[in-house]
């Protein structure tokens, strides 16, 4: 795999990352819609072209979103996706569309053979598509031997239900024990990751996706909004972002966001905004420039301790 330069000691990656064994060019930026819960199918369809018209092609999504952020039922984020995907079908090719299952309240966790061909052909059937792109365990499921789940999944690829598959919130040894029974390999991983969630830095998940070449796709990488009040934070990190910010000309977010884009594993940084005009200006995160001085402060500055 041929090296990719960045300017010298500017260690954020803005290029595209390339998902699995075709390359697949993802944006750095990606879209996700655990907070589509509006009914309101013209501003989801303008979230939507926002958001690939700017260049987050990957649109992220799950079944079980819609329990929360204000939603009423398991499905619906799926459901109102479906319904943008179904009024503007152009849409469909220009994104590549991610979703996950696995959670089933109340149980909480079923990766069983059975009900994962249910939530799959489930979500095709509300996303009102053919093929999902790349399709992830959203959480797992302890009492699933990954062999008899590695079958499912490959029955699946193979129907041409799913493309791709990936893990979320698995542990690397979880994830190499899936890994071990898969006839395709897993092409991405789903860590919680930010400034103030810095444990896939240290428990291996980056360092199995660099290994592997797998993308990592970052959630609640602005710590779902506490980043902006600054509650549960240290102060000592708020003042280290913005005293960034400033230097940059920019604002706290693009810092955390350029943050998340710096490590080598290459991560894409999942935004859940509904708000158009907020995807169009996390683009400047892209811009920011953080060398290995800047990522360290960030890291003492959210941990309270200096590093060995």
């Amino acid at each position: 795999m041929a090296k990719i330069k960045n300017p010298p000691n500017q260690l954020v990656h803005s290029e595209p990352r390339l998902l699995g064994p075709d390359a697949i060019p993802i944006g750095p930026l990606a879209l996700g819609t655990w907070r589509m819960v509006s009914t309101d199918l013209r501003a989801n369809t303008l979230l939507i072209e926002t958001a690939l018209d700017t260049g987050l092609n990957l649109i992220d999504t799950a079944d079980v979103y819609g329990l929360d952020h204000g939603g009423v039922r398991f499905g619906q984020c799926e459901e109102h996706l479906g319904a943008v995907l179904s009024a503007t079908p152009s849409l469909r090719d220009r994104m590549f569309l991610a979703s996950k299952g696995g959670i089933r309240p109340p149980v909480p966790y079923d990766s069983s053979p059975e009900y994962i061909r249910q939530a799959v052909e489930a979500s095709l059937a509300r996303l009102q598509t053919d093929r999902i792109d790349l399709w992830q365990i959203h959480r797992p499921d302890l009492y699933t031997h990954p062999a008899d789940l590695a079958g499912v999944l490959d029955d699946l690829h193979g129907e041409g239900k799913i493309k791709h598959v990936g893990v979320s919130n698995f542990t690397v040894d979880q994830h190499e024990a899936l890994a071990s029974y898969l006839q395709q390999p897993i092409v991405s991983t789903q860590p919680q990751f930010s400034v103030g969630h810095l444990e896939p830095l240290r428990d291996g998940t980056f360092d199995r996706a660099m290994r592997d070449r797998l993308v990592p796709l970052a959630w609640s990488p602005l710590l779902g909004g506490r980043l902006l009040t600054g509650e549960g934070l240290r102060p000592e990190l708020l003042t280290t972002l913005d005293g960034l910010a400033q230097r940059e000309q920019t604002d706290r977010t693009a810092v955390a966001i350029a943050f998340v884009l710096a490590h080598p594993a290459r991560p894409v940084v999942l935004l859940g905004t509904q708000t158009p005009k907020r995807l169009s200006e996390a683009v400047a995160a892209l811009s920011v420039s953080l060398d290995r001085t800047d990522v360290y402060e960030i890291i003492v500055a959210s941990e309270g301790q200096p590093l060995p």
